[in-house]
């Protein structure tokens, strides 16, 4: 199992003198880089590099022994990849850029800021990640071939570019820098999301947090927990879904949905590593993995207002998107016959043969609901099958049009009474709304923003109707 210490690998802070050694580290601790050596004597610094793999070092130049500008030299020399920050007392220009030439990465004076230390450090730090995820990247497409496929099981896929984006995730899986999944509804993200804690090898638990309709107090409570009596109701402390998630990753579904208190929350989590439970003053750090999804536009939200650019450029480190079922029609009869099988089993059947025209007229079908809406299919149609034939009726695909949907699913859909059927009771509008309301949300397992979809409404105005309905 992975430390959870972070950066991954340690920074090595070189100066002879132990009180500046302790308060760089304690500067760097309080905000989260916590993976740190001292070294207090110069003469030791090529051996703590050669006995493990170190990010970055900060380097005194002012040493007995040997000077920092020697050890600078050797650094570069022995250990290109390696950003070396000078912390010196020395504040003098012609030192400064002799150091730049030689190679340093950042030269800072004592006393330094905390946050220009910090930000220096973060900066090295994930500049030298961004270089070893190209490495590990080109070797990857070089070769075309994944370390650890297993990781990827959970996906069937023979498409191009499914495959490109195992190896991107390979590459950037053991980083702990956000990723930011995109892509149609139905498509699998959550999946890809589940393949990037995989292939990260992280001790702790997958979370998967949906946030769409979610309010922001009641979000928060389930992302950072509270203390006991911190509102009204709370006879006991609660453990939050971050920390549930400790050593390994939270996966924050539709964050497009995020109304922006929550935004500015996220960001402070991503930025600092920590956050507050409801009615506690004692901040709690999180080491946790942030994965986020969604099938909103981020670019047209940020122009619109919605979106924050600065949450958008923090989560865009390693960006993701997954192409709709449409762009991979190569996996259909895969798919197709993982999800008879699925259903078969769930229903007691035999399995069932799928007949090759069946295969040529999804072919042709646009799935604007993706992989999700296939399988809903499948499983329809093998529950409706007749035990004796052991074959999936063509039949019930016959709702499907080349042009859009099921005839009459999709919102904007010319509608006719072929897709109503009408009792000698006709329900009044809002009892066909109550009951409307519920079949897309069972359809769309809760899925506030697919259910809206399918009814043809705003997200917003079916988030306010069903706030409405539950308050009375």
């Amino acid at each position: 199992m992975k430390s959870n210490l972070s950066p991954g690998n340690p920074v090595l802070i070189v100066d002879d003198e132990a009180a500046v050694v302790q308060a760089l580290s304690t500067q760097l601790r309080s905000n989260g880089i916590d993976n740190l050596i001292g070294c207090e004597d110069g003469r030791a610094v090529m051996r703590h590099l050669h006995s493990r793999d170190i990010e970055a070092v900060l380097l005194d130049l002012s040493m007995p022994h040997i000077t920092g500008q020697e050890l600078l030299q050797q650094i570069r020399e022995e250990f290109p990849q390696i950003p070396v920050i000078i912390v010196t007392a020395a504040n003098e220009v012609r030192t400064a850029v002799e150091c730049m030439k030689a190679g340093a990465f950042d030269y800072m004076v004592k006393a330094i800021e905390e946050n220009r230390l910090v930000s220096g450090v973060r900066r090295a730090i994930e500049i030298r990640e961004l270089k070893r995820e190209h490495g590990e990247l080109r070797s990857r497409l070089l070769t075309g071939q994944l370390s650890d496929a297993s990781a990827f099981s959970g996906i069937i896929t023979r498409n191009d570019k499914m495959k490109s984006i195992f190896l991107y995730v390979e590459a950037v899986a053991g980083t702990p820098e956000p990723v930011l999944i995109t892509g149609e509804t139905g498509v699998g993200k959550d999946l890809i999301a589940r393949a990037v804690h995989r292939a990260s090898r992280r001790g702790g638990a997958f979370v998967a947090v949906n946030t769409a309709g979610r309010e922001e107090d009641k979000l928060t409570d389930d992302l950072f927990g509270h203390v006991k009596g911190a509102y009204t109701g709370a006879e006991a402390a609660r453990e939050g879904l971050i920390q549930q998630a400790a050593g390994g990753t939270l996966f924050l579904d539709e964050i497009g949905e995020l109304s922006g208190g929550s935004q500015i929350k996220l960001l402070k989590i991503l930025d600092t590593r920590e956050y507050y439970p409801l009615g506690s003053d004692l901040p709690k750090r999180s080491d946790a993995r942030i994965v986020l999804a969604t099938n909103r536009d981020l670019e047209r939200s940020m122009a619109e207002g919605l979106f924050r650019r600065d949450l958008y450029y923090r989560i865009s480190t390693h960006r993701i998107h997954v192409p709709p079922l449409r762009d991979r029609r190569e996996d259909l009869p895969m798919l197709l016959e993982h999800f008879t099988n699925q259903a078969a089993l769930e229903y007691g059947r035999r399995q069932m043969r799928i007949p090759a025209q069946l295969v040529g007229r999804l072919a042709g079908y646009p799935f604007p609901g993706n992989i999700r809406e296939l399988q809903k299919l499948v499983k329809n149609a093998v529950a409706v099958a007749k035990p004796s034939r052991g074959e999936l009726p063509v039949q019930a695909f016959a709702g499907l049009s080349e042009a859009g949907g099921a005839r009459g699913a999709l919102p904007g859909a010319g509608c006719s009474e072929s897709i109503l059927q009408f009792g000698d009771i006709l329900p009044t509008l809002q009892q066909a709304r109550e009951l409307l309301t519920r079949e897309a949300l069972s359809r769309s397992r809760d899925n506030i923003c697919e259910a809206a979809r399918l009814l043809g409404i705003s997200h917003q105005a079916l988030s306010k109707w069903l706030q409405r309905r539950k308050t009375g």
